[in-house]
């Protein structure tokens, strides 16, 4: 039972920085509009430096995240992730202007992207094999809480003090990453960095002691070592011997930003403002949003071992055209706000049940164990690159399009 309540307690911990990545990545959406409005920037300006400027931190963070995992180790790594998303909030809730704004929200954006490559791994990395892939989704589940909780944080803010008070919707993050912080120091460090990194194979037995006393600890270490090709930490992964998943990673990070999802998590209350509901009642209905991501996650946890990868896909990719397509009538033919919400969250479901339920569970399968760090590291890269990309031109592209990019997204997944 005691080496059940530490893996469970470490898992639960370590997924704190899928709760802070969800939070800070939908937390933005309520300050959008009264930010421009503040400090008047142009919908070019606004985009790239106040809504994107996150995301190009967190292309940073993924694309670099898996170094220090693998050179300082996994829980070092982690808790200098929670204090980037600390100062991150801090700091942009007391900006004194755009720019210093931007700063400190890239700060947060490498916290992100460092959270998605060194946390999958920790987590996989003191789980069971028969355990792994329902622990490994508590990440994922943390995750979509969080960007509930934004939504919900957000509404609440505006409910107490107005929808302009966008300096308390950036600091509330500091509080889950201040308790992140202290919590993150009561985890032990992975086992198999221990051994593969560090060679302190004592320390290693009373870390895999503590969560397999059943097992044979001996046999353990063994395997692990074993896992490790000989000569695998000086092999180069941009090479031949791992061309098939690093195009599999590419394509699959490349097509989920392509449907939109960032567009709608960044942008949410501002899309509901543009279908006709006042500034309070896009908040609200934000927070269903949150509710629909959370639900069709979870379902998408739950049928994807059962349905199998491929498959909510494609259930996936159906509802995108659904959805991106009526979603593109509403606003050409002004049917209502109503009629747009109800698909706005048919589109969320979609997502959520297909790509966005398998994206990290496939990038993390692809990659054999001695190249784990670096394919994460990959994926999420190129994943958070084009969410940059779309970030930074989605308010000239809708000043371009009469405020209706939607079809282009429909048009892509069709």
């Amino acid at each position: 039972m005691a080496a059940k309540n530490h893996l469970i307690i470490w898992t639960v911990t370590v997924a704190i920085a899928g709760f802070l990545f969800g939070f800070d990545v939908a937390v933005i959406s309520g300050a959008d509009l009264p930010i421009q409005i503040e400090w008047n920037t142009t919908p070019a300006f606004h985009s790239w430096y106040i809504m994107s400027m996150a995301l190009w931190g967190t292309v940073l963070g993924a694309l670099f995240g898996g170094y220090p995992a693998e050179k300082y180790g996994r829980k070092l790594t982690l808790f200098w992730i929670g204090i980037l998303f600390l100062v991150s909030a801090l700091g942009t809730a007391f900006a004194w202007d755009p720019y210093s704004f931007s700063v400190f929200r890239f700060l947060g954006g490498i916290g992100v992207g460092a959270s998605s490559v060194a946390a999958p791994i920790y987590i996989s990395e003191i789980s069971p094999t028969k355990d792994r892939g329902k622990l490994v989704a508590a990440y994922q589940f943390n995750i979509v809480l969080g960007i509930l909780i934004a939504f919900l944080t957000n509404y609440l803010i505006g409910v107490l003090f107005g929808t302009t008070e966008w300096r308390y919707m950036m600091g509330a993050t500091a509080i889950p990453a201040a308790i992140y912080c202290i919590m993150i120091l009561k985890v032990s460090e992975s086992p198999r960095w221990l051994i593969l990194h560090k060679n302190n194979i004592k320390k290693a037995h009373s870390v895999l002691s503590e969560l397999n006393p059943d097992e044979n600890i001996d046999a353990l270490i063994s395997d692990i070592k074993s896992s490790e090709a000989t000569g695998a930490r000086t092999e180069k992964f941009f090479t031949k011997k791992y061309r098939l998943p690093i195009i599999l990673a590419f394509i699959i990070a490349f097509f989920n930003q392509l449907s939109g999802i960032n567009f709608v998590i960044y942008f949410a209350p501002r899309i509901f403002e543009m279908a006709g509901l006042g500034a309070q009642t896009a908040l609200l209905s934000s927070i269903g949003i949150g509710f629909t991501n959370l639900i069709f996650t979870m379902l998408g946890v739950y049928l994807i071992d059962r349905v199998g990868r491929k498959k909510l896909m494609l259930i996936g990719s159906i509802g995108y055209i659904v959805t991106l397509s009526v979603i593109s009538w509403a606003f050409m033919t002004k049917a209502g706000g109503e009629i747009v919400v109800i698909f706005v969250f048919g589109f969320i479901a979609s997502h959520a049940v297909g790509q966005g339920a398998v994206i990290w569970v496939f990038i993390s399968e692809i990659f054999p164990n001695s190249m784990r760090a670096f394919g994460q590291a990959w994926g999420t890269g190129i994943h958070w690159i084009f969410a940059a990309i779309i970030t930074a031109f989605t308010l000239p592209v809708i000043t371009l399009l009469g405020e209706n990019p939607w079809p282009l997204f429909a048009f892509l997944h069709s």
